[in-house]
C-alpha cells in the first residue's frame, strides 16, 4: 500500500478516547487510513513532518456568515473607530475616493459598527447627510441585527411616505417627533437589502474564496453558514450554486455546511403518507432536506431567527435590560408564537432539524416549547435540533435543554470581544447567565464552538482561550464558575461541534475512515499558557495542504 501523504508531528491529538494520540497518521485520498505502526515503513508521495508542533483534527466553526464576511472585507472597517469624529472621517474619506472614481451611484458601505465604541452614541443622521448628500449608505453593526443608514437610503425604502409602516420583527427607529434616526432594527434591514439583492454568482464567488482563504490560515477546515437564501441574512435565491461553484472552481478552501433560512422555505405537499403522515410540510422543492449534498457542500439545519441581540438590546428578555434608556425595554420576538410554531413544525416533519436564533431568556423558552413540541410529534432526528447563541440562559433553561439532547452555540469569543458590555446590558443579578460554559457541560448538553463572524472575529484560538478564563475587554471575569478546561474548549471546535452538525461520523475526531482535515499548531492547546498566543503551523483539508505558513 502506497501513501498519498504521512503526517509526522511529536504530538498528534486525535479527540478519540480511544487512541487520544498518535506521531503518525497516513492519508489516502481524501481519508485517513492509519496511525504510527500502521503506517510507518509505508510508502508515501508526501511526507509532511511538523517536528514539535502539534496536529489536531481541522477546526470546526459551527455558526458564521461566510458571505456576508466576503463581501464586507471590501467595505469601511468600522470596528477600529473610537469616537465618532473618527467614524465621520472616514465615510468622508470614502465618499471622496467614490467621487474620484467617478461612480455617482456606488453606495457607502461600512461593517463592524459598535455603539460601546463611540461612548454609547450613534452617528447623527443629520451629519451623514451633510457626508453623503444623496449617496446611499449602509453601516452594518457588529451584532448583524441593526445597521445605520442615511435620508437618502430611507427615502429608497420609503420611511419617509406616508402611511408607512415597519415590517414585522424590525423597525425603522424614530425620535421623538418621528423623524428617522438612521438606525435600523433586525428585518427592517431587509428593506435596505432587497436594493442590493440580488448579488451576482460570480460576486458571491469572489467573496466565498477571500472568506475561506482566510479561514484555512486559522486552522478552520468546516464552518456552518448560518443562514443563507432568504431574509435580511440571505445574499441570493440561488446562494447554493455560488458555493457548489467556488468548489468547484476550487476556490472554497473550507467544507460548507449550509443552513437554509426558514423563509427560503415554502409549503410542500407530497402523498398522504409522507412528511409523517400529514402530506404536507415546509421545505424545498423535490424533497430535498437536511444533509443533501457532498463532503464540500451540504444542507445542515433550518435556520430560524426569534429575537434580535444583546448589544442592541433587541434580544428577547423576561426582566428589562439594563440603563435609563432601555427602561421598560425586553426586547421582541420577531414574529408571533403561533406563526412560529405552525412553520418550525412544518419544517420539522419535511426533514429540517432546528437551528433556532434564541439570545434572550423568553426567546430561548420559546425555542425549546418548539424543540421539545417537534420531537415528541414527530420524534427525534439522528441529528441534534440546535439553539443559536442561548445567550442569556437561566438555570432552569439548562436541564430542560439537557434533557431535549439539544445542541447549543453560545460564542465563547464574545467574552473577550464585548463580555463587559453584555454584562452591562443584563446587570449584575443575570451576569452570570451570559454566554455559558461549565453548567452547559454538566447538564448534558452538546457545547459547540463557533465564532459568528463577522460579529466577533474568527481566530478560533482567542475563543477557546476566552471559554477557558472567560476574560472580558474590560479585564473583568465573566461568570467566574463558567470557564471549561483547554481539552474542552478544544473539543467545542472538534468532536462537540462535529456532534451538533450532525457530521460525527465524517469529521471532529482522527480516526481510520474519515476525513483527513488537520490544523497544526506551533505548540499543544493543551498545555499551551494561553491558546490565543499559539500559531497556526498549516492547515490539511482532505489530505491537501489549504494553508501553510513554513512556505
Amino acid at each position: 500500500m502506497k501513501l498519498d501523504m504521512l503526517i509526522t508531528a511529536e504530538t498528534i491529538l486525535t479527540m478519540d478516547v480511544s487512541r487520544p494520540t498518535a506521531t503518525a497518521v497516513g492519508v489516502i485520498g481524501d481519508r485517513i487510513v492509519g496511525f504510527d505502526d500502521e503506517v510507518r515503513g509505508l510508502e508515501a508521495d508526501r511526507v509532511l513532518d511538523f517536528g514539535a508542533a502539534c496536529v489536531t483534527p481541522g477546526l470546526i466553526d459551527a455558526h458564521c456568515h461566510t458571505s456576508w464576511w466576503g463581501l464586507g472585507l471590501t467595505a469601511v472597517d468600522l470596528s477600529v473607530m473610537r469616537g465618532l469624529d473618527s467614524l465621520y472621517a472616514a465615510i468622508e474619506a470614502e465618499v471622496a475616493r467614490l467621487d474620484a472614481a467617478g461612480d455617482q451611484t456606488a453606495w457607502v458601505h461600512g461593517t463592524g459598527f459598535n455603539q460601546a465604541h463611540h461612548d454609547g452614541l450613534f452617528p447623527d443622521i443629520a451629519r451623514l447627510d451633510e457626508i453623503t448628500g444623496d449617496r446611499a449608505l449602509y453601516l452594518r453593526h457588529t451584532s448583524g441585527h441593526a445597521a445605520i443608514t442615511n435620508s437618502a437610503t430611507l427615502r429608497l425604502v420609503g420611511a419617509f411616505d406616508e402611511g408607512f409602516e415597519n415590517p414585522v420583527g424590525g423597525a425603522v427607529v424614530r425620535d421623538a417627533v418621528g423623524y428617522p434616526t438612521g438606525l435600523i432594527e433586525e428585518s427592517a434591514q431587509g428593506l435596505v437589502q432587497s436594493l442590493l439583492l440580488p448579488y451576482a454568482s460570480d460576486r458571491l464567488v469572489e467573496a466565498l474564496e477571500a472568506a475561506t482563504s482566510r479561514y484555512a490560515a486559522e486552522g478552520i477546515t468546516s464552518f456552518t453558514e448560518a443562514g443563507i437564501g432568504g431574509g435580511w441574512i440571505g445574499h441570493s435565491p440561488a446562494e447554493v450554486a455560488a458555493y457548489q461553484s467556488a468548489a468547484e472552481q476550487g476556490r472554497l478552501h473550507a467544507r460548507a455546511q449550509l443552513m437554509p433560512t426558514l423563509d427560503a422555505l415554502h409549503p410542500i405537499s407530497a402523498n398522504a403518507a409522507d412528511f409523517h403522515g400529514e402530506g404536507n410540510g415546509t421545505g424545498i422543492d423535490l424533497g430535498i432536506r437536511y444533509g443533501f449534498g457532498d463532503d464540500n457542500v451540504r444542507f445542515g439545519h433550518v435556520k430560524v431567527f426569534m429575537d434580535g441581540s444583546l448589544l442592541g438590546a433587541t434580544a428577547a428578555v423576561t426582566e428589562d435590560f439594563c440603563g435609563h434608556h432601555n427602561h421598560g425595554n425586553r426586547g421582541y420576538l420577531l414574529n408571533d408564537p403561533e406563526v412560529y410554531r405552525q412553520q418550525v413544525l412544518g419544517a420539522y416533519r419535511a426533514g429540517w432539524p432546528l437551528a433556532l436564533h434564541a439570545i434572550g431568556d423568553a426567546a430561548i423558552d420559546l425555542a425549546l416549547d418548539l424543540i421539545e413540541e417537534a420531537q415528541t410529534t414527530y420524534g427525534r432526528f439522528p441529528q441534534p435540533c440546535r439553539v443559536e447563541h442561548f445567550g442569556i440562559a437561566r438555570p432552569e433553561q439548562l436541564t430542560r435543554a439537557g434533557a431535549l439532547g439539544v445542541a447549543v452555540t453560545p460564542q465563547a469569543g464574545f467574552i473577550n470581544a464585548f463580555g463587559q458590555q453584555m454584562a452591562d446590558q443584563v446587570g449584575a443579578e443575570r451576569a452570570d447567565w451570559l454566554y455559558r460554559g461549565r453548567s452547559v457541560i454538566d447538564a448534558g448538553i452538546i457545547l459547540a464552538g463557533s465564532s459568528d463572524l463577522p460579529v466577533a472575529d474568527n481566530n478560533l484560538r482567542r475563543g477557546m482561550q476566552s471559554a477557558v478564563d472567560r476574560i472580558t475587554e474590560a479585564g473583568t471575569v465573566l461568570g467566574a464558575t463558567e470557564g471549561i478546561t483547554p481539552e474542552e474548549a478544544l473539543r467545542t471546535h472538534t468532536e462537540w461541534a462535529a456532534q451538533a452538525t450532525g457530521q460525527i461520523h465524517e469529521k471532529g475526531t482522527l480516526e481510520r475512515g474519515k476525513l483527513a482535515d488537520f490544523a497544526v499548531f506551533s505548540a499543544s492547546p493543551l498545555t499551551a499558557p494561553n491558546i490565543a498566543q499559539l500559531d497556526v503551523v498549516a492547515t490539511v483539508l482532505g489530505g491537501k495542504l489549504s494553508y501553510d505558513a513554513r512556505a
